[in-house]
């Protein structure tokens, strides 16, 4: 193998394949100049003119190829985007699922602490922050919301509308009713309020 055919194997090997196509395609056009070239002005006109239609067909076909593997580019790009988004859907929908769950958890918690029964607490309280890490861990996160902050509809769902207990909290969120939660950037739950008037 020639030292030129090496050199141009090794640029290849570090070069996307468009680039190693067009390289190729340029070769081709350059030997076709270059036989014209040596074959001088013995041609007539004729051979002259199919030599410039082969080199017309090639850049055609160039261009036919780059166009192609440009919309093949732009394929992979919008399918792996609409893969991404499928699999944080279906996450999302297993999270919103399981919300109810945690909520059910926390009440039960609650009411288990009334009771007093320390080696019951802490045995619940294990499996509760077990559960609860495994959902953070999976992207989930309790959004805080708590008395006094102010109202935002973007963010929040008012569920009731109630006089302020104190004047501080007119048009502010005077209790949180349920928790709300977020996956990643997105808001799966809106906390449900009472705000005061």
């Amino acid at each position: 193998m020639s030292n030129k055919k090496k050199d141009i194997k090794e640029e290849q090997q570090d070069q996307p394949v468009k680039d190693q196509v067009e390289d190729i395609l340029d070769e081709a056009i350059d030997e076709v100049e270059k036989e014209k070239e040596e074959s001088g002005n013995e041609d007539n006109g004729f051979e002259l003119t199919e030599e410039e239609k082969l080199k017309e067909d090639l850049q055609k076909e160039k261009d036919k190829f780059l166009r192609l593997f440009a919309e093949f580019e732009n394929y992979k790009r919008r399918t792996s985007k609409e893969r991404l988004e499928l699999f944080k859907t279906a996450n999302q929908e297993v999270m919103a699922a399981m919300l109810p769950v945690l909520d059910d958890f926390d009440r039960a918690l609650n009411e288990i602490r009334k009771s007093g029964d320390e080696n019951l607490v802490h045995g619940v309280e294990l499996i509760h922050n077990k559960f609860k890490e495994t959902l953070t861990s999976k992207g989930l996160e309790a959004m805080n919301v708590k008395e006094g902050d102010t109202f935002d509809s973007e963010i929040h769902e008012a569920i009731t509308q109630i006089p302020a207990p104190k004047d501080k909290l007119k048009g502010k969120i005077v209790d949180v009713v349920e928790r709300g939660y977020k996956l990643g950037e997105r808001i799966i739950r809106f906390p449900k309020v009472v705000t005061g008037k």
